[in-house]
């Protein structure tokens, strides 16, 4: 059986910690030094989903303002996004809002979309968990809170979205050829009517 590869973006405001939410899910690691992202890192991670192999190819984003095109650039093709805000920074959940609205712009219309709440592990929280299960219920997003240091809920966003992509494609797949398999019976019938209806001149 072919590997199916999914392209996620991980995206967010700057020190939100989509770098140490990639590296506690690829390698189960934690470092307070993460270096800040130019451009975009790029890591490939290979999950079973539904007894399926999936090759995950998931990029990293800067949240600088100075690298928002180039950011813009990555979202072509993906087939999940991961916007994450930091529960502590009411800024952060703010730009979320505005990275949920210009992921629906760019992206493909079927892009599935994770809004994550991360460092959860802190006690200075500014943003209630209600608050982000409410815009992602507007938004029609996944929800999830995670913190990258104790890696509590990390690899359930990564499943959960993998999950939620694989059965979106395989409905538009069964959809796609149950319109093609009607379509086919549909030429059948005006076909046969009119071999039917012809007569020799």
């Amino acid at each position: 059986m072919t590997l199916q590869v999914y392209k996620l973006i991980l995206v967010g405001g700057s020190s939100v910690g989509k770098s140490s939410v990639l590296l506690k899910f690829s390698e189960n690691k934690f470092s307070h030094n993460v270096e800040t992202t130019v451009g975009a890192a790029f890591t490939n991670k290979t999950v079973e989903v539904d007894n399926h192999e999936i090759r995950l190819q998931i990029w990293d984003t800067a949240g600088q303002e100075r690298y928002h095109a180039l950011t813009l650039m990555y979202f072509r093709g993906a087939q999940g996004a991961i916007v994450i805000y930091d529960i502590t920074d009411q800024n952060s959940f703010e730009m979320a809002k505005e990275w949920i609205r210009e992921i629906r712009e760019r992206s493909p219309q079927r892009t599935k979309i994770v809004l994550l709440g991360n460092k959860i592990d802190r006690e200075e929280r500014a943003i209630p968990t209600e608050t982000g299960r409410k815009l992602a219920n507007e938004k029609n997003l996944l929800f999830f809170e995670s913190s990258a240091k104790t890696g509590e809920g990390i690899n359930k966003v990564f499943y959960e979205l993998a999950k939620a992509i694989r059965h979106d494609l395989d409905e538009n797949t069964s959809l796609s050829e149950s319109e093609t398999e009607s379509e086919s019976f549909e030429l059948t019938k005006k076909t046969k009517k009119n071999v039917e209806g012809s007569g020799c001149c």
